[in-house]
């Protein structure tokens, strides 16, 4: 039994980790890599290994790093079942169609401004189409057979509607050894709205664990909550606007439930409030059909009928088509304007940065993570000017920075999680940036049933084999694709 390790690893986009037993190969995850422009479109348009050879994919969630890779494996060959939850399925149905319209539009827009006529798209909503009908979901808590010889089971993760954390059972032919195997996908966060808290994954003889916030600790949800009013009703007084980038799924839904409290308790006053995102909207109406991934609070509000979320009684506005989009740059007075994507790599928030970034009458709300190279991140780091669509702008409005919206655990969640998952051999160390993967290391390392497993980080394209009684060997080949794919660029390439 084999893994390589071919996206999140030294880094947290891209996810994918493929493994190989039984002479079968099956990849966990397949998503997409954002951040420095033209190493994110190489990336993205090579893969480390051939996708024909792919017998099944398994993925964990929905979130585009984690998903957004799918139509393009199927588009180079890739035939076989992608497993998952079914509200993963079901937002993966509206989310890989919305990634391949905006990268149609996207070349479009290089070709007609940039004049740049070798523009592609990575794939079409066509493509994103038929990639779905290879979907095969399946309830939490329910084990299947993925190939011989392997069965998994779904648990809830709790980050994000359908999102779960992976438990594999393996009989591995070669050395007869039966292996418990457990992949975190992205773990959630304990007490957030909406979601049920993550499920323990117990047991295990190797762990694969996410590490985001592997060497930081979030503000709690409740205590922020007075902090997000405080700084809208500020902007509100100097007559601005409020722009919060949020993922289109989940985070735009747990900011809509998030006002409605405040507005409830008169924190907030009733003003204009925008999803700029068709994407949201139509993930807004998804959520409303998978009670069975919400906590207690939810699903008794969902059985007194009542909207957990904002709606159109509230005096929000759902812009679907892209006249409504650019009407909001001049729409008089404030208001909140929600609008993806997250990390600010792509969509309509992109646009009202453009816009609105140079204004000091406007607030940018940063509710989430930005990922190494982003647009987003050069924002929270307080990067001025900042490049948007090759231009040059100031960054004059006020910045303020959120982490306790994150779906992602923390340092402390993530050890939590580790403690009780047994005595594993071995645990590999991903989807997170190298200085916090350095910390969550030592902390693992220091807990009792980890202190004689042996701690991994991988790099990209570095294989591991599992050896007789559970112990696993760095071999010496490293795929050269995924190795220079995902090197530090030349100079020129850092855009």
């Amino acid at each position: 039994m084999k893994l390589e390790f071919s996206g999140a690893a030294l880094g947290v986009t891209g996810s994918k980790h493929l493994l190989t037993v039984n002479g079968k190969k099956i990849l966990m995850d397949c998503g997409l890599f954002q951040g420095r422009r033209l190493q994110s479109i190489k990336a993205n348009m090579t893969f480390p290994f051939d996708p024909a050879e792919i017998d099944a994919v398994v993925l964990s969630h929905a979130h585009i790093d984690h998903s957004g890779a799918l139509p393009a494996l199927v588009k180079n060959g890739f035939s076989g079942p992608i497993f998952c939850t079914h509200a993963t399925r079901d937002l993966c149905t509206i989310m890989l169609k919305d990634s391949g319209y905006i990268q149609e539009k996207d070349a479009e827009w290089l070709k007609k401004k940039l004049k740049d006529k070798s523009a592609e798209p990575l794939y079409t909503i066509a493509d994103a189409e038929k990639s779905i009908t290879q979907f095969r979901s399946v309830n939490y808590d329910q084990t299947f057979r993925v190939v011989p010889g392997v069965n998994v089971t779904f648990h809830d993760a709790g980050h994000l509607l359908g999102s779960a954390m992976v438990e594999w059972d393996i009989v591995d032919d070669e050395t007869h050894e039966m292996v418990k195997l457990g992949f975190t996908g992205d773990l959630g966060r304990h007490h957030l709205p909406i979601l049920k808290n993550p499920e323990q994954l117990k047991n295990l003889d190797v762990l694969i664990t996410e590490s985001t916030y592997g060497d930081r600790f979030h503000d709690e949800i409740a205590d922020v909550e007075d902090k997000f009013a405080e700084k809208v009703n500020e902007t509100i007084k100097r007559g601005g606007k409020i722009f919060i980038p949020a993922f289109a799924v989940e985070r735009t839904q747990e900011i809509l439930y998030v006002i409605r409290e405040l507005q409830h308790k008169k924190k907030l006053p009733q003003i204009p409030i925008f999803v700029d995102s068709p994407l949201a909207a139509n993930a807004t109406e998804i959520f409303r059909l998978h009670p069975e991934c919400f906590d207690d609070e939810m699903r008794e509000m969902a059985e007194r009928g009542q909207a957990p979320f904002l709606d159109e009684r509230d005096g929000l506005q759902f812009t679907r088509s892209v006249e409504d989009s650019k009407a909001l740059n001049d729409f008089p007075g404030s208001a909140i304007i929600l609008s993806a994507s997250g990390m600010c790599e792509a969509g309509r928030i992109r646009h009202h940065l453009k816009n609105n970034i140079s204004n000091p009458k406007n607030t940018i709300l940063i509710v989430g993570f930005m990922a190494q190279n982003t647009l987003g991140r050069k924002i929270v780091e307080g990067e001025s000017p900042v490049n948007i669509y090759g231009i040059p702008h100031e960054v004059r409005a006020d910045v303020v920075i959120f982490n306790a919206f994150s779906g992602h655990a923390d340092q402390k969640g993530l050890l939590k999680f580790a403690e009780n998952c047994g005595t594993p051999k071995q645990v590999f160390c991903v989807h997170g940036e190298e200085s916090q993967i350095q910390v969550f290391q030592t902390k693992l390392g220091e807990l009792p049933n980890l202190k004689t497993a042996t701690i991994s980080a991988p790099t990209p394209g570095e294989n591991f084999e599992m050896q007789r009684d559970k112990v696993w060997k760095k071999l010496a080949w490293v795929n050269p694709v995924a190795a220079e794919l995902f090197a530090e660029p030349a100079e020129a390439e850092k855009k």
